[in-house]
């Protein structure tokens, strides 16, 4: 529920820095910042415009800090209120305690995601542009900078609603045909209404599919590491990201939890898990633990990098890693290739290794720059070839709403061709712009929007 009060929080990331923003909005926003904050020449606030002055303690009148504030006006603002920032030093001391001051004055502390919500329930932004604040802060590659900053532009509303716009004109023709049914005007036929449909269905389903590359380049992939103990996964882990990550001995098993971290080869980043070794046999109870983790991260991953040893031959555990890349996008690392060879690619094809595969060693980083190259292409292959500009999405919500709209425009296509009477085309029609509709909010419930902004942080 939206109450109409005053919220106060900091805008910037906990911690020491240079400086620290503070920000206020509500409808006692500008008459709390005049109670901790004096200007020190104009006592006139112009908005958007920077000024000097003093947080100051009111019980007291002490001085706490020299900083700059401005405000604006309701509802041409960020939240769509009347909001105040104040720009202090960035000690976290002080940070609280200026808050403390605000909070003191009648503000509330926000919620995750308040100043943002409010400016959505507001109409200053759509439920698009609002997620794309979040994906914008949280970007960890250059595609997921790119692809937030196209949402936040209004670029993925903008499809939205021109989708949902051709479905509610096939719903204004059939509810036309419902009112003025004894009315000699002309409407498109059932089977033209179909290939209408059929049209929007194309459009939506491109849109739909479009999930795992937007999810890609804001999330990143993730690469797991397999193979059996001790062939090298956790020396190729460390020589990946250029550090010792990951203890690295020649006892087998030693890596008994799953690693991760990430680097950067394009513009979607790679996270990759060093996994435990998996063997049919043996090994105690946190081993077998770690193996049954193992399995978990090979499930959730994006793709695999299954390593043998080359200098040994392969056995039933090598068999056992292959069977587990089957179907599976990834690529496979003969290491080891420093030590006499016992078998290559040739015989891994053979065993049915479908991925590709190269020979490198861990321990001269021979072959490290085809292995970053073939990565790196994988993840493209992942992502998919697309035009730059060509919208994504890249939530679970958006591609959920995506498929309950195609399910409703298939449902109201075959009511179409069936004949059927249009007040039965037309409920799954309309079932098809609400769904569209809630991606960019002009259709949501409470629940929804708390789910949505409660990923976000405070601040914002």
């Amino acid at each position: 529920m939206y109450i109409r009060d005053t919220i106060v929080a900091p805008a910037t990331a906990p911690g020491a820095g240079a400086v620290a923003i503070i920000r206020l909005s509500g409808p006692r926003a500008l008459e709390i910042l005049r109670a901790i904050w004096k200007p020190s020449h104009d006592n006139y606030l112009k908005p958007r415009r920077v000024y000097l002055g003093h947080v100051i303690d009111p019980d007291n009148g002490a001085p706490l800090d020299r900083a700059l504030a401005f405000l604006m006006h309701a509802p041409a603002s960020l939240t769509g209120e009347d909001v105040a920032e104040l720009q202090v030093h960035g000690g976290p001391f002080l940070v609280r305690r200026i808050v403390s001051l605000a909070v003191s004055r009648g503000a509330r502390l926000a919620e995750p995601g308040e100043f943002t919500r409010r400016g959505f329930l507001n109409g200053r932004t759509d439920l698009t542009e609002a997620e794309a604040v979040d994906d914008l802060v949280n970007a960890r590659g250059e595609a997921g900078l790119r692809q937030a900053l196209a949402q936040l532009s209004g670029a993925l509303a903008q499809k939205v609603r021109g989708l949902r716009d051709k479905i509610v004109g096939i719903r204004a023709h059939l509810e036309a045909e419902i009112d003025f049914s004894d009315e000699d005007i002309r409407l498109p036929s059932r089977h033209q209404l179909a290939g209408e449909i059929e049209r929007i269905i194309g459009d939506v389903a491109i849109l739909h599919d479009s999930f795992v590359r937007g999810r890609l380049a804001r999330d990143g992939a993730r690469a797991a590491i397999v193979g059996k103990p001790n062939v090298g996964k956790s020396s190729l882990l460390n020589l990946l990201l250029g550090t010792d990550r990951a203890i690295v001995t020649e006892i087998p098993g030693t890596t008994r939890d799953v690693i991760e971290d990430t680097i950067q080869l394009g513009p979607i980043p790679l996270t990759i898990l060093d996994t435990a070794g998996l063997r049919g046999e043996g090994g105690d109870a946190v081993e077998r633990l770690g193996i049954e983790r193992t399995r978990r991260s090979v499930a959730e991953a994006d793709l695999l990098i299954a390593v043998f040893d080359s200098s040994r031959a392969l056995d039933c555990d090598d068999a056992a890693i292959v069977a587990l890349c089957d179907q599976r996008c990834g690529i496979a690392v003969l290491n080891k290739s420093d030590l006499p060879v016992h078998f290559g690619t040739a015989a891994l094809h053979e065993a049915g290794l479908s991925m590709p595969a190269l020979a490198m060693s861990a321990l001269t980083a021979d072959g490290l720059e085809g292995l970053r190259r073939e990565l790196a292409s994988t993840i493209d292959a992942l992502a998919g070839r697309a035009a730059e500009s060509e919208i994504a999405i890249s939530r679970g919500r958006h591609r959920d709403a995506l498929a309950q709209a195609l399910r409703a425009l298939k449902a109201g296509r075959e009511s179409a061709l069936r004949a059927m009477p249009p007040e039965i085309v037309a409920v799954d029609i309309a079932g098809a712009a609400d769904a569209l509709g809630a991606i960019t909010g002009e259709v949501s419930s409470e629940d929804v929007l708390d789910r949505i902004f409660s990923e976000f942080c405070i601040g914002k």
